[in-house]
């Protein structure tokens, strides 16, 4: 049995400002957020973020948007550094930000080509709902996934 990480998940705030960067850089290298979004969804009071860590280094991240008035919650961003995906720490930030936002849909937009992505969004119980033509950065679409809770 291979050994899993050891890793836990906690509220991030904006001392985790320089290794959500890292995270976004490596995960999204097309469409990492700027410096002055990454800073406003770790400073709204509103928003849902959590990190994934092992010691004080971050992992992962999720960040979570609570339409209210909707009853809709989006998730805006899901990444987990290369070397420690597929360990099922997405899944576990996936389902505390549903958790967290309790929300009876959560939608989320997926690139076309991000296969790996979309495999975990189906597994944990998402289906498209509408495509977003040439959504991200290079004018590739974006499939716009939806799950009822």
């Amino acid at each position: 049995m291979i050994n899993q990480p050891i890793y836990k998940l906690s509220p991030a705030g904006l001392g985790d400002l320089n290794q959500l960067r890292a995270i976004e850089k490596a995960c999204f290298p097309l469409d990492a957020w700027p410096m002055l979004e990454l800073i406003g969804v770790l400073i709204m009071p509103t928003l849902v973020k959590i990190k994934a860590e092992i010691g004080d280094k971050m992992i992962g991240f999720v960040g979570g948007d609570a339409h209210r008035l909707e009853g809709v919650g989006w998730i805006t961003t899901l990444g987990v550094l290369p070397q420690y995906q597929r360990m099922g720490i997405a899944t576990a930030l996936l389902d505390q930000c549903e958790q967290q936002m309790g929300m009876p849909v959560v939608k989320l937009t997926v690139r076309r080509s991000n296969l790996s992505a979309q495999t975990l969004y189906h597994a944990r119980g998402y289906q498209q709902i509408d495509v977003w033509k040439s959504y991200y950065e290079g004018g590739e679409d974006g499939l716009i996934l939806q799950k009822k809770l």
